[in-house]
Protein backbone atom coordinates (compact mmCIF):
# COMPACT_ATOMS: atom_id res chain seq x y z
CA UNK A 1 0.00 0.00 0.00
CA UNK A 2 1.21 3.48 -0.83
CA UNK A 3 0.62 6.44 1.46
CA UNK A 4 1.42 10.12 1.22
CA UNK A 5 4.36 11.19 3.34
CA UNK A 6 3.40 13.13 6.43
CA UNK A 7 3.11 16.80 5.54
CA UNK A 8 2.20 16.22 1.89
CA UNK A 9 -1.12 17.74 0.92
CA UNK A 10 -3.13 16.60 -2.07
CA UNK A 11 -5.85 18.34 -4.02
CA UNK A 12 -7.65 17.54 -7.23
CA UNK A 13 -7.41 20.13 -9.97
CA UNK A 14 -9.10 20.66 -13.30
CA UNK A 15 -6.07 19.03 -14.95
CA UNK A 16 -5.33 16.18 -12.54
CA UNK A 17 -3.89 16.64 -9.10
CA UNK A 18 -1.47 18.86 -7.18
CA UNK A 19 0.76 17.79 -4.30
CA UNK A 20 2.40 20.18 -1.84
CA UNK A 21 5.23 19.11 0.43
CA UNK A 22 4.81 21.46 3.39
CA UNK A 23 8.31 20.73 4.65
CA UNK A 24 10.14 21.75 1.48
CA UNK A 25 7.42 24.12 0.17
CA UNK A 26 7.70 22.39 -3.21
CA UNK A 27 4.71 21.35 -5.22
CA UNK A 28 4.12 18.91 -8.05
CA UNK A 29 1.34 18.61 -10.56
CA UNK A 30 0.09 15.26 -11.82
CA UNK A 31 -1.69 14.76 -15.11
CA UNK A 32 -4.99 12.83 -15.05
CA UNK A 33 -3.29 9.47 -15.62
CA UNK A 34 -0.78 9.94 -12.81
CA UNK A 35 -3.53 11.28 -10.56
CA UNK A 36 -5.66 8.19 -11.24
CA UNK A 37 -2.74 5.91 -10.43
CA UNK A 38 -1.88 7.74 -7.20
CA UNK A 39 -5.51 7.85 -6.05
CA UNK A 40 -5.93 4.13 -6.72
CA UNK A 41 -2.81 3.30 -4.72
CA UNK A 42 -3.50 5.55 -1.74
CA UNK A 43 -7.04 4.15 -1.65
CA UNK A 44 -5.40 0.86 -0.67
CA UNK A 45 -5.28 -0.94 -4.00
CA UNK A 46 -2.18 -2.49 -5.50
CA UNK A 47 -0.35 -1.71 -8.72
CA UNK A 48 -2.21 -4.52 -10.49
CA UNK A 49 -5.50 -2.74 -9.85
CA UNK A 50 -4.04 0.54 -11.13
CA UNK A 51 -3.00 -1.25 -14.34
CA UNK A 52 -6.48 -2.73 -14.68
CA UNK A 53 -8.12 0.66 -14.25
CA UNK A 54 -5.85 2.27 -16.84
CA UNK A 55 -6.50 -0.43 -19.44
CA UNK A 56 -10.25 -0.20 -18.82
CA UNK A 57 -10.39 3.58 -18.97
CA UNK A 58 -8.09 4.05 -21.97
CA UNK A 59 -8.91 1.75 -24.88
CA UNK A 60 -5.57 2.25 -26.61
CA UNK A 61 -3.46 1.26 -23.56
CA UNK A 62 -2.48 -2.39 -23.14
CA UNK A 63 -1.46 -4.00 -19.86
CA UNK A 64 2.26 -3.85 -20.65
CA UNK A 65 2.25 -0.11 -21.30
CA UNK A 66 0.01 0.52 -18.31
CA UNK A 67 2.35 -1.46 -16.04
CA UNK A 68 5.32 0.58 -17.28
CA UNK A 69 3.44 3.82 -16.63
CA UNK A 70 2.39 2.74 -13.14
CA UNK A 71 5.96 1.72 -12.29
CA UNK A 72 7.36 5.00 -13.60
CA UNK A 73 4.80 7.09 -11.72
CA UNK A 74 5.40 5.25 -8.44
CA UNK A 75 9.17 5.54 -8.92
CA UNK A 76 8.97 9.28 -9.52
CA UNK A 77 6.73 9.83 -6.49
CA UNK A 78 9.15 7.84 -4.33
CA UNK A 79 12.19 9.68 -5.71
CA UNK A 80 10.54 12.98 -4.92
CA UNK A 81 9.92 11.78 -1.35
CA UNK A 82 6.17 12.29 -1.61
CA UNK A 83 5.04 8.76 -0.73
CA UNK A 84 5.95 5.89 1.53
CA UNK A 85 5.10 2.25 1.18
Amino acid sequence: MLTLKSGVLLTETEYGMALLDQESAEYWTLNPTAALVLQTLIDGHGTERAVEILTTRYDNVDAGLAAEDVGRIVGELRSAGLVTS
